[in-house]
C-alpha cells in the first residue's frame, strides 16, 4: 500500500518567503562567517506539522539512532521519494540563490567544478554518479542528546552549502541545543561558532570547505557542524541537503 501524502505540509507561500529573503546580506555572511541566517523563513504551524511528521515511518527510507555509530545522541529519518511539497520547494527554491555563492568559493578555492543553475540538473550530475538516494532529513533530539561535530558529504558530488531549519523554539520546547560550527584553518586553532537560532530560523552554512582570504592569499578552511546538548525537552530541526547520497 502506498503512503498518504496528501496531509503532508504544502509549499504554500514559501517559495515567496525565499524570495523575499535579502540574499545579498546571505550572501556577504557567508562569506565572511561560512553562515547566514534567514529569520522567519517557517510559520510556526509548519515548523510544528513538519516536526509531528517523524512519527510517520511511511514518509521515510532510513532511520539513524546516533549512538549506535558514535554520532552523539538522538536520532534522524532521511525522507524518502517523493519528498514532502515543502521541503521539495524549500530545495529548488533556495539551490539557485546559493549557486552565485557554490561557485565563487570553487573558483576562489581552485576547484575546477562549477554547479549548474537548477537544482535539477545537478542531481542529474548526482544520479549519474550512482547517488539516487534523496538526503533532506529530519532530527529529532530530547533530554541530554547531541550530535558530534561532522561534514555531511554522502559521496562524490557534494554541493558546498547546505540549510537547516529549527522547527521548535528555545526556551519554551527546549534549552539548550545551539546550533556550532567550528572552522579548523591553517596552522591556526580552531575558531568555534555558536549560530542563534529561533523557530523557523533557516542557517545557511558550509558543508565542508570555505575560502578565506588570508595575508599570503587565499586559503582553504575544513568546517564541522554540530548541536550542543539539550538540557531539557525536545527540539526537531528539518535539514536541507541539496547532493543525494550514493
Amino acid at each position: 500500500m502506498s503512503a498518504r501524502r496528501d496531509d503532508v505540509p504544502t509549499a504554500s507561500g514559501v517559495d515567496e518567503r525565499v524570495a523575499a529573503a535579502d540574499w545579498a546580506r546571505v550572501s556577504q555572511d557567508l562569506d565572511a562567517q561560512g553562515c547566514a541566517v534567514i529569520e522567519g523563513l517557517l510559520a510556526r504551524t509548519e515548523c510544528n506539522d513538519l516536526a509531528a511528521l517523524y512519527a510517520r515511518d511511511e514518509l521515510f527510507r532510513s532511520r539513524v539512532v546516533m549512538e549506535r555509530h558514535g554520532f552523539g545522541r538522538g536520532e534522524y529519518k532521511y525522507f524518502a521519494h517523493p519528498l514532502p511539497a515543502l521541503i521539495a520547494s524549500l530545495r529548488t527554491s533556495i539551490y539557485p540563490r546559493l549557486v552565485p555563492v557554490a561557485n565563487r568559493w570553487s573558483a576562489a578555492m581552485g576547484l575546477e567544478v562549477q554547479y549548474p543553475e537548477e537544482h535539477a540538473r545537478f542531481v542529474e550530475r548526482c544520479h549519474a554518479a550512482g547517488q539516487v538516494q534523496p538526503t533532506p532529513l529530519l532530527l529529532q533530539y530530547g533530554e541530554g542528546d547531541y550530535n558530534c561535530l561532522h561534514q555531511d558529504l554522502y559521496g562524490e558530488h557534494v554541493f558546498p552549502l547546505q540549510v537547516a531549519v529549527l522547527l521548535s523554539e528555545p526556551e519554551r520546547d527546549f534549552a539548550g541545543g545551539e546550533l556550532v560550527m567550528t572552522e579548523q584553518r591553517p596552522r591556526m586553532q580552531s575558531r568555534p561558532m555558536v549560530v542563534p537560532l529561533r523557530q523557523g530560523d533557516a542557517a545557511v552554512f558550509a558543508v565542508r570547505h570555505r575560502p578565506v582570504q588570508g595575508t599570503r592569499g587565499m586559503y582553504r578552511v575544513n568546517v564541522r557542524h554540530g548541536v550542543s546538548r539539550v538540557r531539557s525537552g525536545h527540539r526537531h530541526t528539518v535539514g536541507i541537503i541539496f547532493h543525494d547520497a550514493a
